[in-house]
């Protein structure tokens, strides 16, 4: 009796492994039915419901948790509340990681959003006025993106050619009148007074402002926008985790993409070919110019 119920018990670990093995063999993740908590800052929208239902079938059990402010964001990742962050390009990962001792790295990137000068008086960059007043984010980060974008318009000069913290006070020479405000005034700075306002995709879609006011847009394919990538975000010691590529390829299929697409107009450059690592060297020369 005891030689049937040994024979048995080795028949069903037996029937069990193969069982697991064929689960694998039928595609999934070498981490199926894992749950993982995603942070970001607008968890309600259309491409996350997606998103969830794709990585399910792959055996990942994604929770998504919605934050106000992007710091909150970084540092309940760091301190492990959350294992993954999707909200933030490089720039501001760098800044988060050398001003508040942050080991986040990226492990794949999403896209790059515009950061277009738009008007409600002109039709073109070469119709404002001497002197004109142009509103831009007084925030660091974009503030300084700004700058280098009219420049680039030929708007202004920064001293050296500018760099990711440049600031008003780098200006030498200039055709117009550069006037910081917070970035959630921008469209209200470009429905009153000024000129022109640099406003980025996010605001832009608030305040309803269409292509047709935008008289300068940058460059999406430009290599000078790499610090300005989006990315997906873990801790330093987290980053080897093969479920992240199993979300990043989720994230870039044709209708995770398409509803992004749709959510920011249009205006967006998909980045599915960076690579980890090519993300990491943009960020690690970013947060060495901030420690400068």
């Amino acid at each position: 009796m005891k030689k049937r119920l040994l024979i048995a018990a080795v028949g069903l670990v037996t029937s069990l492994a193969l069982s697991a093995c064929g689960g694998a063999a039928g595609g999934a993740s070498p981490s199926a039915n894992s749950k993982v908590v995603i942070g970001v800052d607008d968890g309600a929208e259309e491409h996350w419901g997606i998103l969830k239902s794709k990585l399910k079938e792959k055996g990942i059990d994604l929770e998504v948790k919605t934050f106000t402010d992007g710091a909150q964001i970084n540092t309940a990742t760091q301190q492990g509340q959350v294992d993954i962050n999707l909200f933030q390009h490089l720039i501001y990962l760098s800044q988060f990681n050398v001003k508040s001792g942050g080991t986040l790295v990226p492990v794949g990137a999403t896209a790059v959003y515009p950061l277009a000068l738009y008007s409600e008086k002109y039709k073109a960059v070469s119709e404002l006025p001497a002197d004109a007043e142009v509103a831009i984010p007084s925030n660091p980060t974009n503030q300084a993106r700004a700058l280098l974008n009219l420049q680039t318009a030929g708007l202004l000069k920064l001293k050296d050619g500018g760099n990711t913290l440049s600031t008003p006070a780098e200006i030498t020479s200039s055709k117009i009148k550069v006037v910081p405000v917070d970035s959630n005034q921008t469209v209200n700075a470009l429905k009153g007074s000024v000129a022109a306002a640099v406003v980025n995709n996010t605001q832009a879609q608030k305040g309803g402002l269409g292509d047709n006011k935008i008289i300068f847009k940058e460059n999406l394919d430009s290599e000078a926008l790499a610090p300005y990538i989006n990315a997906f975000v873990v801790k330093a010691d987290k980053k080897d985790d093969p479920r992240w590529k199993t979300i990043l390829d989720a994230y870039h299929t044709p209708e995770v993409e398409a509803s992004v697409t749709k959510l920011n107009g249009g205006n967006l450059k998909f980045k599915a070919d960076w690579t980890p690592q090519r993300l990491q060297d943009v960020l690690t020369t970013e947060e060495s110019r901030i420690k400068k």
